[in-house]
């Protein structure tokens, strides 16, 4: 048989030539150097075959001296029909040309024997027979896994590539670890998810949470389905009917050690492919598992990495469990953001008041089913009831709220989960904090939270960051390890509470600032011994309002896209409401409930919200506190975030212990 050279941009097909046995000589365009690297594969090869990803262009170069050699060339593009400029540019009948890219399509080993006697035959007329291409499954299960009943599943979703050419030891790794963790593992493949049979939607629908390593289902061009365009031109309706957790698994381009050794972790390319278009599919964005590694003949295999791969198991089991587990048994965790460490800041948000959403969120949880013992029915009594049972103020904290505290970690407890910790990250904290439990809200040996429990659901109080003479430089250094009682905070929530899920609330938290890789960590991240496997769900405040007439309206979307891909976690954000000029020359009134007690929108020309009004302004602070406009403040309300109150009025708030904060 003929000697055929392969030269693709796909290494999937470069994996099935070599698997094959057929007389291939094989290379990647993209790693192949011309001037050095190309002659002597043409040198030993009695037809060429490329396929180009990107078209003629990708690689003209190459293409020029594949010409000048004289050899045989079938040129092809990455699609699975002709690209009619490379078909022209080809010297072989342009039927051969389209016969040789439907072996290339269909894929897998067998076809790629037929396609060197087809070319030998039909090329070069050494009479090898062949037989056309065979039609592979475009979708199917991989392998032959044990089924238990009773045990969720977690369904593992890959390219049909791979398993065509056998590169499935990564896919192999991970079912593994999903059965260790006491799951079934469903491997399942598939050319794609844009319009997918409904069968393979049949065999997804068996999965109780999907790990999926196939890009987005919902188009092909996310810019359409932005603000202003075409809503209807993400389309994940079948992924969405599953009703069960989609989480990516990133299976990135680059080595192993490229991603251990960058901070930034991710290439800008598997940053698009696998972080941001995937979740326009409303994906939840897990860490890397799979790297490309360099096997033999040069071409790369994706290789997993055991240590990763047990952690995306192990978070998409916790989903998992949570179909299998009934309302009243779930525990849940809720986690006021604070920052700065005052009381004033506790739940801080831009259009969002945390406390009044907390209680309608346990009011959700109760009607819905879930075990809960008496809570507080306005936000004033929840915030005022955490502020008191310790808070993290230092300024305020007293030794009675300390040995009150009844959230606490024996220091026997957080010793057995430090040492769980990377060894980098221990010895990290040890240097910046000390050796456990730290100095800072400890009762003994004790470390005691802020936190309030009303049955199944915890309420806390996010732990500080910053201490010390400049705490918010502190906060955002992302070169400083967290404390001993932030680390305890979290470990406690997971292992002493239970808790099967955590829902942030607030502005932003301080996880976003934690040192370790920005996206895709590894088991040496900080973020990665506190978020653990649990579910998370961030409830943040706005992201950019409507017409928003001045930068600092802009809410903070940054953090909060940091935030949940660290965590990956599901976001919800309070949206600002939009803006208009006014043309009044009296102050306008916010009508909506609020905390943060901003002065009235000012005069003519300048911006104000909606609905406007020309009265005298009485301003809603809560649901059953206003202020007026008389010499003195009579408000109930959590009045420390009014240290941007203008109105001049005499201030009579003195609640929790703290003293008023403006005279």
């Amino acid at each position: 048989m003929s000697t055929v050279l392969l030269l693709s941009t796909a290494d999937t097909d470069l994996l099935a030539a070599r698997a094959s046995g057929a007389p291939y000589r094989i290379g990647n365009p993209t790693r192949v150097d011309v001037s050095e690297e190309l002659p002597a594969l043409v040198a030993g090869s009695d037809i060429a075959v490329v396929r180009l990803l990107g078209g003629k262009r990708a690689w003209e170069d190459g293409l020029a001296a594949l010409k000048a050699s004289g050899i045989p060339t079938v040129l092809l593009g990455g699609e699975t029909v002709p690209d009619a400029e490379l078909m022209a540019e080809s010297s072989v009948p342009a039927g051969v040309v389209a016969e040789a890219l439907r072996y290339l399509v269909e894929g897998g080993s067998a076809n790629l024997v037929e396609l060197a006697r087809f070319l030998s035959d039909t090329v070069l007329l050494t009479g090898e027979g062949f037989v056309e291409p065979q039609q592979m499954p475009e979708y199917g299960v991989h392998g032959e896994r044990p089924y238990t009943q009773g045990r969720p599943t977690v369904g593992v979703l890959f390219y049909r590539a791979h398993e065509l050419s056998g590169n499935t030891a990564f896919v192999d790794t991970l079912c593994d670890a999903v059965e260790a963790r006491g799951a079934n593992a469903l491997p399942v493949y598939c050319g794609s998810l844009r319009g997918a049979d409904t069968g393979l939607y049949e065999i997804l629908g068996k999965a109780d949470a999907l790990v999926a390593t196939v890009l987005a289902a919902g188009g092909t061009h996310a810019s359409q389905a932005s603000a202003g365009g075409d809503e209807e031109a993400w389309d994940i309706g079948a992924l969405t009917d599953l009703d069960i957790p989609v989480l990516q698994g990133l299976c990135l381009t680059s080595s192993h050690a490229a991603w251990e050794g960058s901070d930034a972790a991710l290439s800008p390319m598997d940053a698009a492919m696998q972080v941001a278009i995937p979740e326009f599919d409303g994906r939840l964005i897990t860490v890397p598992f799979s790297f490309k590694e360099q096997g033999p003949d040069d071409v790369p295999v994706y290789v997993a990495d055991p240590e990763r791969a047990a952690r995306v198991a192990g978070i998409a089991l916790r989903h998992a469990l949570l179909k299998h587990k009934p309302n009243a048994e779930k525990k849940l965790g809720i986690v006021f953001t604070a920052y700065p460490t005052k009381h004033s800041r506790v739940g801080n948000a831009v259009g969002l008041d945390t406390p009044a959403s907390a209680v309608r969120v346990l009011d959700a949880l109760r009607d819905a089913g879930y075990g809960l013992t008496e809570y507080p029915d306005n936000g004033d009594e929840l915030i005022h009831r955490l502020i008191a049972a310790g808070g993290h103020d230092v300024e305020w904290l007293t030794e009675e709220q300390l040995a009150a505290a009844p959230a606490r970690v024996p220091l026997a407890d957080y010793r057995a989960w430090f040492e769980t910790l990377d060894p980098a990250l221990r010895e990290g904290m040890l240097e910046a904090w000390g050796e456990p439990p730290g100095s800072l809200y400890v009762d003994g040996d004790d470390i005691v939270l802020a936190c309030l429990q009303f049955g199944n659901v915890v309420v806390m109080i996010q732990p500080p960051r910053g201490f010390g003479e400049n705490p918010i430089a502190i906060y955002h250094d992302p070169d400083m390890p967290p404390s001993h009682h932030y680390m305890a905070a979290y470990r406690w929530l997971e292992n002493s509470f239970g808790a099967d899920a955590v829902v942030h609330m607030g502005k932003h938290g301080t996880m976003e600032w934690l040192p370790g890789k920005g996206l895709g960590l590894s088991g040496g991240c900080a973020p990665t011994p506190y978020s653990a496997n649990s579910p998370w769900s961030t409830r943040s405040s706005s992201t950019t309002p409507a017409r928003a007439p001045r930068p600092s309206a802009a809410g903070t979307p940054p953090s909060s896209t940091t935030s949940y891909r660290r965590w990956r976690a599901r976001t919800r954000t309070a949206t600002s409401p939009s803006w208009s000029s006014s043309s009044t020359s009296t102050r306008s009134c916010p009508t909506w409930t609020r905390r943060r007690h901003r002065p009235c929108a000012p005069r003519s020309g300048r911006w104000s919200r909606r609905p406007s009004c020309t009265t005298t302004c009485t301003w809603t602070i809560s649901r059953t506190t206003t202020r007026s406009t008389s010499s003195s403040c009579t408000s109930t309300a959590i009045c420390a975030r009014s240290r941007m109150c203008r109105s001049g009025m005499a201030c009579t708030f003195s609640a929790a212990g703290r003293r008023p904060s403006r005279a």
